[in-house]
């Protein structure tokens, strides 16, 4: 069973980046609680541990101490930009990171990227606590910045989210050799052909008693040919309805005009 740390960065009385309506820390925990639900959805053999699971502050040294202290396997920590001017994405290890940090953030940077598209930051190496203070391979990931109007406008994007979200889980998956989980296949249930359902008894019967149908095998497919008996039938019936209702308008028609004369001749 692989331990996968999620880190959303941020939280509580600290919101990160904050522009154009959007905090940094909200986008982070709404990817990280995501990454969680749809990596331990999707396959098998994997746990996902997080920093925090609600609106909550925690100390940088917390968060590592934490990761370090359930064995983690992985750290993703995750994060917004700001102050990039052109905006994109980029992401982070140590300066002088593990080969399988480099490997890790390779996975992940080119997973997200492939998800996400727009301006690709490059994959870096900063000397960050988080990326630091790990003891396992660890990448920190900056997506989008929350400061640059065309980035602001995507991170409110549902789609775009989800890009970020998928992005991670396939570079986590990617990276660990995770094993889908197979869909379960549900049984298939056959229905009595020759019982109505409930829900169309009163129909059934109504039509039936009308001569559309003949009462038999309610369940079954149409044919083309039954539909048009059914559309002749119809027409038929409404060929009839439009002659009654001439005859009906002939009928007072005629009963006015006697009227009219009636009343012509009482008054003469």
């Amino acid at each position: 069973m692989y331990k996968v740390w999620i880190d959303a960065g941020h939280g509580g009385k600290d919101p990160g980046a904050v522009a154009n309506g959007i905090q940094e820390k909200d986008i982070a925990l709404k990817v990280s609680l995501d990454i969680k639900k749809r990596l331990e959805a999707q396959y098998e053999d994997v746990q996902v541990l997080l920093s925090r699971s609600t609106d909550i502050f925690l100390e940088l040294k917390d968060r590592t101490n934490k990761a370090n202290a359930a064995g983690a396997d992985i750290l993703v920590s995750i994060h917004c930009n700001a102050g990039g001017g052109k905006g994109g994405f980029e992401s982070f290890r140590y300066t002088s990171a593990s080969q399988n940090s480099i490997k890790l953030q390779d996975a992940l940077h080119r997973s997200i990227m492939a998800k996400l598209g727009g301006i690709d930051r490059g994959q870096k190496a900063q000397n960050l606590h988080m990326v630091r203070e790990s003891k396992m391979p660890a990448v920190l990931t900056e997506n989008l910045f929350v400061d640059v109007i065309a980035d602001a406008d995507r991170l409110n994007l549902a789609s775009v989210i989800n890009a970020i979200i998928d992005g991670h889980v396939q570079g986590v998956a990617t990276y660990l050799g995770l094993t889908k989980k197979k869909k379960e296949d549900k049984p298939v249930t056959l229905r009595d052909i020759n019982v109505v359902s409930a829900w169309a008894e009163a129909s059934w019967e109504e039509v039936t008693a009308n001569g559309y149908f003949d009462g038999k095998r309610p369940g079954e497919t149409i044919t083309r040919e039954e539909a048009a008996v059914v559309m002749n039938r119809l027409r038929k019936n409404f060929l009839k309805l439009i002659a009654d209702v001439d005859g009906d308008i002939k009928e007072l028609d005629e009963r006015l005009q006697e009227i009219e004369g009636k009343k012509r001749t009482y008054q003469s």
